[in-house]
């Protein structure tokens, strides 16, 4: 796996500066996302085979502005497992509601609660800005500076950076009148037929702007300073939000047809593929996002799944078929469909799962029972004075996906410390509010996942994430 830059990715996480874009206010339209790619600029080469690699930073680590000093280690983990849990019910309502009707303008995901993010340029000069990844999600947006003549909510905080559309020469707007446009389904145009869009997400938060053209580029990696340069991009120049978005823009690397890695494929010769690997969140490291060729998931070992259709096509859905316990069938899945995550912390799993799980765990794990902060997870125990040795007491956990391919969930996979001394398993039972199975981050760090759209499957494969993190280059 590739090294990567690490200058450009700090100064647009650590800088508080404010620029911007000009719009005017939007009217109401369908939720349809907005980005669709030009040809793939290259400066400076890419690497052997075609492909890049770019920083994937966790909200909390210590190169987020996001990361509150506040909390402990375990205190953050605590939080992030709250978050998804709210983000968990968010996708659950997305998936049974299907496509939604022609006048529902929300969106497939929820975006306040996010964990990776990734830093991307727009326009030229590029403006360095930090925006939410998420594979849950296909729209691509940034926040932009008005015009002065604009009388619109403004669409960011002081804090957040602001693409400024004036300073950029290769900034356009697309007609209301174009395919792009018309694709948005209820797009509705300005006085001077440009095209507008909203984009309104589960938890009630949107965004409205322009449907714009942009040049977006990428810091990639090797250890020199290559960057990776995307034209004609259309994008969401957002001019006007409500709710919560912290960050400068979202990136959406979901599997839907408008989606960051189907438009690099469709645009480009990188192929409709992405991977990433999920450093563990005690070491203070960035991941590793990747597109092209350095998405392939070669490592001894990896084992493919069949990516299967779901009620929403942006997810990464894919069948579970068994669950064991230190190479023990506990339970048999019976085709049980499964999103796989990276912005969901805890892995939901069926209740018919789960009960044998947690019967098998509690028989085999020889350690004090404790009890769960706020009674969020199941099953904890106390490992006061021997948090070092307790993962030599659990046994592995294994899920079987259809296909034949297996993953094997370490201690430190299937369990995490939420508070000094207590010990927990970070797998919990899907509800009748909460019905969808989600494979979530923590099982999958020091894993190397690969998302293939063109050759429909996900990849799993052991890998030591943090020899291939930035700060290891």
């Amino acid at each position: 796996m590739a090294a990567w830059i690490m200058d450009a990715l700090p100064e647009a996480i650590k800088a508080k500066r404010s620029s911007g874009c000009s719009t005017a206010a939007a009217a109401a339209m369908a939720p349809s996302v907005l980005v669709l790619f030009g040809a793939l600029l290259v400066a400076g080469r890419l690497s052997a085979g075609g492909g890049f690699s770019v920083e994937f930073v966790h909200r909390d680590s210590p190169g987020s502005p996001f990361r509150d000093p506040a909390l402990t280690a375990h205190g953050r983990v605590l939080a992030a497992a709250r978050r998804s849990v709210a983000r968990a019910v968010a996708l659950a309502g997305s998936s049974s509601a299907g496509g939604g009707a022609a006048d529902d303008v929300v969106s497939k995901v929820v975006s306040r609660s996010f964990e990776y993010l990734m830093a991307v340029n727009v326009g030229s000069p590029p403006r360095s800005m930090l925006a939410i990844a998420d594979t849950g999600s296909d729209l691509v947006w940034v926040k932009c500076k008005k015009r002065s003549n604009d009388t619109s909510a403004p669409a960011s905080s002081a804090a957040a950076v602001q693409f400024d559309p004036s300073r950029s020469s290769t900034y356009g707007r697309v007609g209301c009148q174009s395919d792009a446009c018309e694709a948005l389904g209820h797009a509705s145009c300005d006085d001077n037929a440009n095209c507008l869009y909203l984009y309104a997400y589960g938890d009630g938060s949107n965004t409205t702007g322009f449907l714009s053209t942009e040049t977006f580029t990428f810091d990639a990696g090797e250890g020199s300073r290559r960057q990776v340069r995307v034209g004609s991009v259309k994008f969401g120049c957002s001019t006007s939000t409500a709710g919560s978005f912290p960050a400068d823009g979202l990136v959406g690397l979901g599997g839907g047809a408008l989606s960051l890695v189907t438009q690099l494929g469709d645009a480009t010769s990188l192929g409709r593929r992405f991977s990433y690997c999920l450093v563990p969140l005690s070491i203070n490291s960035s991941s590793a996002l990747n597109f092209g060729a350095l998405a392939n998931v070669s490592e001894p070992g990896a084992a493919s799944t069949p990516l299967v259709a779901a009620a929403v096509d942006t997810y990464y859905t894919v069948v579970l078929d068994s669950v064991k316990v230190g190479g023990k069938t506990v339970a048999s899945a019976r085709g049980s469909r499964v999103i796989v995550d990276s912005g969901t912390t805890l892995t939901f799993l069926d209740r018919a799962l789960m009960a044998p799980l947690v019967d098998e765990l509690s028989r085999r794990v020889r350690l004090p029972r404790a009890q769960s902060p706020d009674e969020l997870l199941q099953l904890c125990y106390d490992v006061t004075g021997r948090e070092e040795a307790a993962g030599e007491a659990i046994p592995d956990v294994e899920l079987e996906f259809g296909g034949g391919a297996a993953v094997a969930l370490k201690p430190e996979n299937a369990f995490v410390m939420v508070q000094e001394g207590t010990l927990c398993l970070a797998m919990v039972a899907t509800t009748e509010q909460q019905p969808v199975s989600i494979l979530g981050n923590l099982a999958q760090q020091d894993l190397h996942v690969g998302y293939d759209l063109d050759a429909g499957t996900v990849t799993f494969a052991a890998a030591d994430c943090a020899r291939s993190s930035p700060s290891s280059s």
